[in-house]
């Protein structure tokens, strides 16, 4: 049996609401189908526009074995492309972010203008025509502060996405945020660990001290499990929605994506181990009331995210391997926010830090005894894993749909 058909069998022949089989959190051929099936033919969170606020600023991405380099032009539209050279192959950008008036290969001088063309290559014979060798380019869009980036040849609509997010998270006024502090931690577990464990918080007053002093346990916060019928999310939305912020629990049909606000603990207003805010300075100009919660937004299989009346926090998922993870966590505070003066950046980030480091060991620890051979799937607890469940059963349906379409993805031939 190959292994699309491998993996096709034991997604139809799994049982609803257990965990999946062993293969999908360690087996190299199974990640490599997920890379194929997920990660290069959907759209995935790559970085913010702050990030890249001036022309020739750059930021790079590595989605799998595609190198990318997200800039903004002269023109200031921020557009993506294969961070591979048109002459022999080499990363253009070999650096995490910089700004650079043109983009020059380091191999052999080959230069590139912000929107991608070649303008110069060194000794090239007299037929030679730079036009027929730009960069390659990337689907790149930009929303509410957010870009997100597409390696297929023929993208997914963007725009069913950026109807559903842009009203929640347009008044925050990302886009004028300042990134105030970037961690990025490697978890040894599968891509798929690290979501089950962010997708509910059962295991939090075990496990996440600081981050219980404020974020609710309640399985209905993030909106799967019966926040509609829940009277203190119903009036918290009410209140919100009343001072012109949209809140009310959104899902897209396939269950990719969505985006709710809900309160924290008491009179907690931001992430602290107090529950005061972290930032004098308001995120937004927009937004003044002060209990407004977080607003979250999840979006698989790259991003979740937690944008509070004083700052955000956004997380970046991005596998490495079967059982090697990176998420990266930024923390954005209103441009205009001076370390030292509006926020002090230890208080700021200590919550997350505390937790990133926690939820780290949590799911290595989980994928260590996963590679026993007496791991089974378990059953998820339906009152609190439901958002686990949601998002296994967004998983398999999407492979399953995918494998049987029986072929791989068109993606772009990178030179």
């Amino acid at each position: 049996m190959d292994v699309r058909n491998e993996m096709l069998s034991l997604i139809r022949g799994r049982r609803e609401g257990f965990s999946l089989p062993q293969p999908f959190y360690l087996d190299e051929a199974f990640h490599k189908l997920d890379m194929e099936l997920i990660w290069y033919r959907d759209w995935l969170f790559a970085g913010h526009d702050c990030e890249i606020a001036k022309p020739g600023s750059f930021f790079t991405i590595q989605v799998g074995d595609y190198p990318v380099v997200v800039v903004r032009g002269r023109d200031g539209v921020i557009r993506a492309f294969h961070n591979s050279c048109r002459h022999r192959g080499s990363r253009v950008c070999n650096t995490e972010r910089g700004t650079s008036a043109r983009l020059v290969c380091p191999y052999h001088q080959w230069t590139y203008d912000l929107d991608g063309s070649l303008v110069f290559a060194r000794q090239m014979a007299d037929s030679f025509d730079k036009a027929d060798f730009s960069l390659k380019p990337v689907a790149c869009e930009s929303v509410a502060g957010y870009i997100f980036i597409c390696v297929a040849e023929r993208p997914a609509d963007f725009a069913p996405f950026r109807t559903l997010m842009e009203p929640y998270f347009a008044p925050h006024n990302l886009t004028g945020a300042k990134v105030a502090y970037e961690s990025t931690i490697i978890e040894k577990g599968n891509w798929k660990l690290v979501w089950e464990n962010n997708r509910e918080c059962y295991h939090c007053a075990a496990n996440h001290p600081e981050l219980c002093k404020t974020f609710p346990e309640a399985p209905n916060v993030t909106g799967v499990n019966g926040a509609d019928s829940d009277p203190e999310m119903q009036a918290h939305w009410a209140k919100c929605e009343a001072v012109g912020l949209p809140s009310r629990f959104r899902i897209d049909g396939e269950g990719q994506y969505r985006a709710t606000r809900a309160p924290l603990l008491r009179d907690a207003v931001s992430y602290t181990t107090t529950g005061k805010r972290a930032v004098r300075k308001n995120l937004s100009e927009k937004v003044a009331a002060d209990r407004i919660g977080a607003l979250m937004l999840y979006h698989y299989p790259t991003t979740w995210n937690h944008v509070l009346v004083d700052h955000a926090v956004t997380f970046r998922v991005l596998p490495i391997s079967a059982t090697e993870t990176a998420v990266t966590t930024k923390w954005l505070v209103h441009g205009d926010a001076v370390e030292g003066v509006d926020y002090d950046l230890k208080d700021l980030i200590h919550v997350w830090t505390e937790t990133n480091d926690e939820d780290r060991r949590i799911v290595e620890e989980n994928a260590f005894g996963i590679k026993s051979p007496a791991y089974e799937p378990g059953p998820y607890s339906e009152l609190h894993e439901g958002g686990v469940i949601q998002f296994v059963d967004w998983y398999t349906r999407f492979m399953e749909t995918r494998l049987v379409e029986g072929e791989k993805p068109a993606l772009r031939n990178v030179a």
